[in-house]
């Protein structure tokens, strides 16, 4: 009679329960050739994280040939212990937008709406007279030798840089005119802050360089222009719906908001670890804060604006690995995707680790020539990107392999996860 009692409580329990996160289809890890002891190695290198503080919680995925192998869980997605990290918790994506506004972007080019030669200034004229900064202490400049195009924006090669970078020169630019990073809510709109970075000198000339900064953001706002729409509805029309990335917004919708994570500070000096409040973080002119997730701003920011599950961005991550489409749903032609994952800057140099050593349409390249000094496991050919909340994902087109790394802390230069991440899944994969 108990066991029938419980039975019976256990299938309402079951009836309630929403329906698990949309993703890839689950797959054996044998039958696909991947070491599950080695991959429930990295759930325990998670948790020991955990245990120590040095992160509140974290959910990991690999996928092969199309189908999960591996999902795991571990640590707090609130202070308080009663919500814990879960297969359809939501996280701050931060920078890891930037591949879905890319992506989105290339649909306009197949459409005809966009080139990647054409110069920003044909969607935003205040982009026409651009300036480079020759000299940091007198603030002297001169006319850049040519015009910022599509092309520089999608490669990070436009001049243009964040304001937290604080580069020498435009740095205290970037600081007076108030330019928004896209890590907070904006008390303006994208489109005046991109008419607030067109108003400051440039790094370099365009092209000549790669500089990590607001390119896609502005990029973001070339695409309201050439679609017509918000970035939110473009992206919802063209990748989001699609792909059916069911949790992934810029604002979390209110009947979603408690299966979004908090975001954790350690402490390394003290051992501890805090759930970071809704009162904005200062770090010289670094400004974010946890809100912007949960509040339409009206500044959707394509460089790192966005919310998702690990299973949505799989979803995402499978459709670029596909050629384009995903469960008979095609978002690009294949030949775009090709471009976006080919090295787009020649011989100029990337600034960043663990993304290989050239860029794409939105991506880290690992390419033939890249130095693996690092120890990087992954091959040619490998695209990822991570994010400010210590977030990162990598593709193999090689091995057919997608992986998605999710937390949420801030700093986060004391982790190893994403090289412990990619340690396991290589020694995993057969």
């Amino acid at each position: 009679m108990r066991l029938k009692i419980a039975a019976c409580w256990l299938l309402l329990a079951l009836m309630v329960l929403p329906a698990r996160a949309q993703s890839l289809p689950r797959g054996d890890a044998a039958a696909e050739k991947i070491s599950i002891a080695k991959l429930d190695a990295f759930t325990t290198v998670l948790r020991d994280m955990v245990d120590r503080k040095q992160i509140g919680g974290a959910s990991a995925l690999v996928a092969r040939n199309g189908k999960v192998v591996y999902f795991a869980a571990v640590g707090l997605a609130d202070s308080d212990g009663a919500k814990l990290v879960a297969e359809d918790t939501i996280f701050r994506i931060a920078s890891m937008t930037k591949p879905i506004t890319s992506v989105t972007a290339m649909t306009l080019v197949e459409e005809g709406k966009l080139n990647v030669g054409d110069p920003v200034s044909k969607y935003l004229p205040e982009f026409k007279q651009a300036v480079v900064i020759t000299d940091a202490k007198s603030g002297a400049t001169r006319a850049a030798a040519r015009e910022i195009t599509i092309h520089d924006l999608l490669t990070q090669t436009s001049g243009i840089t964040y304001r937290f970078m604080s580069k020498p020169g435009v740095g205290p630019l970037y600081l007076k005119s108030n330019v928004q990073d896209g890590l907070s809510e904006s008390p303006i709109s994208l489109g005046e802050n991109c008419r607030k970075i067109a108003g400051i000198p440039l790094l370099n000339d365009p092209g000549a360089a790669w500089e990590y900064g607001l390119n896609t953001d502005v990029l973001g706002r070339v695409i309201e222009v050439a679609s017509g729409q918000t970035l939110s509805e473009a992206f919802e029309k063209r990748v989001l719906k699609p792909l059916k990335m069911e949790d992934t917004f810029f604002v979390v919708p209110e009947a979603k908001r408690s299966r979004l994570s908090a975001v954790f500070m350690p402490d390394l000096q003290k051992g501890s670890i805090a759930k970071v409040g809704i009162e904005p973080v200062v770090s010289g002119p670094l400004v974010w804060t946890t809100t912007y997730s949960t509040k339409e701003s009206g500044y959707f920011s394509g460089g790192a604006g966005l919310c998702s599950t690990a299973g949505d961005y799989a979803r995402f991550l499978q459709m670029l690995l596909n050629g384009g489409e995903l469960d008979g749903v095609r978002v690009l032609k294949k030949e775009s995707v090709d471009e976006m994952l080919k090295n787009q800057i020649g011989d100029l140099k990337v600034g960043f680790g663990m993304h290989g050593d050239k860029v794409g349409y939105g991506f880290g390249i690992m390419s033939e020539k890249a130095d693996r000094k690092d120890g990087d496991p992954a091959p040619v050919g490998t695209f990822s990107w991570g994010s400010f909340y210590h977030s990162y994902f990598w593709g193999d087109p090689k091995n057919k392999v997608i992986a998605v790394l999710n937390t949420q802390t801030w700093p986060s230069g004391h982790l190893k996860s994403r090289e412990e991440f990619k340690k396991a899944v290589y020694e995993a994969v057969e």
